[in-house]
């Protein structure tokens, strides 16, 4: 009879870890195969695909075609990042959370979208302390979110909306930094051609793109971020 615990990829992701750390497979050790696997825990072969792939994005493991998978020799760290809600973001550093819509609107898509179909556009301001804190310019797929279409995001934003409705499998990110435009200094209460600091980000669900947006941050922001070892399942 097969374990119940070992049903989802993340359960068996964390066994194949607790056998990596134990040493029982230790650097440059050749784990059973995929087949084998999912006979020992008594579940799909393609739940044990998505366990072993996981860990070898991480760095964990190495998997070569016919040459089957090895722990890595030299784990490679890899930066990950959460999308993080800007309401718990400006709360976390003390300040009162605001919000306001500042546009919403249907218009056809942008390129970097992925698709050719209408889709939702959103500007919002968020502010620490009644000041401006970052402008939000977001572009949101409805084939992929059809309900976002009956949102009105005056109350909640859509990227704390997004963040708990609709997963993500992965995505890109760059930073910027660049000066305000007329308009960005507008909603941001600063001069013209202040420096802002900009992430635009994109998220897919598989190969369906779920948003893209710019956010673009008054003056003075300073982003954080920590480095560790090890893995944690998102």
């Amino acid at each position: 009879m097969s374990d119940p615990q070992f049903k989802s990829w993340q359960a068996i992701q964390a066994e194949v870890l607790r056998r990596i750390h134990a040493r029982d497979w230790p650097p440059g050790h050749t784990i059973p195969n995929e087949v084998d696997l999912a006979r020992e825990f008594g579940c799909a072969r393609a739940t044990v695909n998505r366990a072993l792939q996981s860990l070898a994005d991480s760095g964990l493991l190495e998997r070569r075609r016919k040459a089957g998978t090895r722990v890595a020799l030299h784990p490679v760290g890899k930066a990950t990042l959460d999308i993080p809600v800007l309401r718990q973001e400006i709360e976390t550093r003390s300040m009162t959370y605001g919000y306001r819509l500042v546009e919403r609107a249907l218009a056809c898509a942008p390129a970097a979208l992925g698709t050719d179909k209408t889709a939702l556009h959103l500007i919002a301001l968020h502010y620490a302390d009644d000041v401006p804190y970052v402008v939000e310019d977001r572009w949101i797929n409805l084939t992929s979110v059809p309900a976002a279409a009956e949102q009105p995001f005056d109350r909640i934003s859509a990227n704390e909306w997004l963040v708990i409705t609709a997963p993500y499998t992965n995505g890109d990110i760059s930073f910027t930094a660049e000066v305000a435009g007329a308009e960005q200094a507008r909603l941001l209460n600063t001069d013209t051609g202040a420096a802002v600091f900009v992430i635009d980000r994109t998220t897919w669900d598989h190969d369906q793109t779920i948003t893209t947006v710019r956010l673009t941050y008054a003056p003075g922001y300073r982003i954080h971020t920590a480095i560790g070892t090890g893995m944690t399942a998102k």
